[in-house]
């Protein structure tokens, strides 16, 4: 596991003018798992703009340092901190990397996972099936156990975890990625109840069909254009998309919501 450059995590780095105004996120640390692609990225480029202080996480080096050097190239202040986030050691690195560079973690993104690709249920495995759920909920478990100590402390801080439309109906993910999902957002209701009295926020969002790099690689032009007509609102999402539901939950505008599933779905879930 890796810092950033000087350049991009020294505290003379500074946010876009004008940042966090009425978000109140200005100055707050930030940690965000799975950070270095798609969703992940997008929330760590968004939370930077608003003038959080970014700590980006992921398993690829180089990606975690492009999205960093973006972030700083804007003006905004990042730090790259690789980490396997189902390993437990691995994870207390991560927490203490991100607190002695930055400081305490205000805002807990733990959006690592993304291991849904089907699978039919009985040709799943044993294997296959932890390895899912290590991926999509016990490494959300991992992260969220080592910072939330620190919030319930301080008696504040906001979490927002990361499910999915296969958490939340049946869909053609694998299994073990909807049973993960699922448990994401009991996990993020079970903890809303406890840590509410400590100050803590905890909400989740769960998108549908977010344009990706392997949906980029895979997918025809006409192919995306046939599964945007699914959608009411006549498109699919956008990592922006869920990454300005991400600030929204994270800001002193979500103060009083707690406990909350955000369907992200371009009106395909309608709860």
């Amino acid at each position: 596991m890796t810092s950033a450059s000087p350049s991009s995590a020294s505290p003379s780095s500074t946010s876009p003018p004008g940042a966090g105004a009425g978000t109140g996120l200005a100055g707050k640390v930030a940690l965000v798992t799975g950070g270095s692609r798609g969703i992940g990225a997008a929330t760590c480029r968004a939370l930077a703009a608003h003038g959080a202080k970014v700590a980006v996480t992921g398993r690829d080096t180089k990606a975690v340092d492009s999205v960093v050097a973006a972030i700083t190239e804007a003006g905004g202040h990042a730090l790259a901190a690789p980490a396997d986030v189902t390993d437990p050691a691995a994870v207390e690195r991560l927490h203490a990397l991100v607190e002695r560079e930055l400081g305490p973690v205000g805002i807990l993104a733990p959006f690592a996972g993304g291991q849904g690709a089907p699978v039919p249920t009985a040709d799943l495995g044993i294997d296959r099936w932890r390895a899912v759920l290590d991926s999509d909920l016990t490494s959300v478990f991992l992260t969220v156990s080592a910072v939330l100590p620190g919030m319930v402390e301080r008696g504040s801080g906001t979490i927002v975890l990361m499910s999915s439309t296969a958490g939340r109906v049946p869909s053609g993910a694998n299994a073990a990625y909807a049973v993960a999902k699922a448990g994401v957002v009991m996990l993020a209701r079970h903890l809303a109840n406890e840590v509410g009295r400590h100050g803590v926020r905890v909400n989740c969002l769960a998108p549908s069909a977010v344009l990706n790099d392997r949906m980029r690689r895979f997918m025809t032009d006409e192919q995306l254009a046939a599964l945007a007509v699914d959608f009411p609102l006549g498109r699919i999402g956008r990592p922006e998309d869920v990454a300005e539901a991400v600030v929204y939950l994270a800001s002193d505008a979500a103060s009083w919501i707690t406990g909350a599933t955000l369907d992200l779905t371009g009106g395909r879930v309608i709860a």
